[in-house]
């Protein structure tokens, strides 16, 4: 079933229907945390889902479900932030500046490794949205309702963190042959950590 079917089942007194709802969207949910904070990754997960269950009648039956889940999710990394007394900034911090230990895996490949750490140079929202757009394969409308902000500022924001990605890349890479073929991976790459590097143990 669609998540609006779900949504309506749950609101409707169908306590599986929400438990298919969040089972559905818990490796993507996990995921954004993880590669955010250094620690408490599945209290954020767990607060996310709560403030969903205490707020599931706001959401509107035409909007859609993982953009209200993820805008909340942000929501809590920012207070998540904010009790730490860090920079809460999204538009100029990045997890390198918040939390440099965040999102640290074994990638088997050195081109993962780039890709890692050049992702987590970029601002936190231009992470988020490219992560959300590119991975996730969220549309712009919906990261409008993460981000909270216009559309042609989610678009403007996509934009910009692919060019910063890159040079950032640039940056890391021993040669331009290395960047090309990083950047050549970037898709296979999201597929690996959709499914491998990040996913819940």
């Amino acid at each position: 079933m669609s998540d609006l079917e779900l949504l309506a089942q749950w609101r409707a007194g169908d306590q599986a229907a929400g438990s298919a709802l969040f089972k559905k969207h818990f490796r993507p949910l996990y995921r954004f945390f993880r590669s955010k904070v250094s620690t408490g990754v599945e209290d954020l997960v767990q607060d996310t889902l709560l403030a969903c269950v205490s707020g599931r009648d706001r959401i509107r039956e035409d909007a859609s479900f993982r953009a209200y889940l993820f805008g909340t999710a942000r929501l809590l990394l920012l207070g998540h932030y904010r009790k730490k007394g860090r920079d809460c900034d999204f538009t100029q911090a990045s997890v390198a500046d918040l939390s440099p230990g965040a999102g640290t895996v074994i990638a088997k490949q050195q081109q993962d490794r780039l890709i890692l750490e050049a992702m987590r140079s970029l601002p936190m929202d231009y992470q988020i949205a490219v992560e959300l757009h590119d991975y996730e394969g969220m549309t712009a409308p919906e990261i409008v309702v993460v981000l909270d902000v216009p559309e042609g500022t989610v678009r403007s924001r996509i934009r910009r963190g692919r060019i910063q990605l890159r040079e950032k890349l640039e940056e890391l890479a021993g040669s331009s042959e290395e960047v090309q073929s990083t950047m050549t991976r970037l898709e296979d790459w999201a597929q690996d950590l959709r499914d491998k590097v990040l996913g819940p143990k």
